[in-house]
C-alpha cells in the first residue's frame, strides 16, 4: 500500500485592535502548535499527513476552530512539491561546515 505524503499550510491575517481579537488570534496560534503544525514564518504554518484523507481531516479540524474575524487559507500540496519550494533570503551566511574531511581545524 503506497501512502502520498502531503503538507498542509495555514497562511491567515487575524485582525489584533481589540483585546478579545488578540485573545481569538492567540488561541488560533496556540492551536496549530497543538496540532502538531511548525511555523515556517509569521502566519504560516504547515503540518505533515500521511495521505489525502488525514490532510482533509487536518483541514477540517482548521475549518472548526479557524476564529470569527479575518482571513485563513488552506493549501494542500504533495510533499514532491513542498521539496520544490525555493527558500530566496538576503545575504547567506552560514555557520555550518560543510566537509567530510576527519580532521577539521578552525
Amino acid at each position: 500500500m503506497s501512502y502520498r505524503f502531503m503538507r498542509v499550510m495555514v497562511l491567515f491575517d487575524l485582525p489584533v485592535l481589540s483585546d478579545s481579537e488578540r485573545r481569538e488570534y492567540t488561541r488560533f496560534r496556540k492551536f496549530l502548535i497543538k496540532s502538531g503544525f511548525l511555523m515556517m514564518q509569521e502566519s504560516v504554518y504547515v503540518k505533515l499527513a500521511l495521505n489525502q484523507t488525514a490532510a482533509q481531516s487536518i483541514c477540517e479540524q482548521v475549518r472548526r476552530h479557524k476564529p470569527a474575524a479575518g482571513l485563513v487559507q488552506m493549501l494542500t500540496i504533495t510533499e514532491k512539491q513542498f521539496q520544490k519550494m525555493e527558500m530566496i533570503t538576503g545575504e547567506w551566511t552560514s555557520q555550518v561546515v560543510c566537509s567530510d574531511e576527519r580532521i577539521l581545524i578552525l
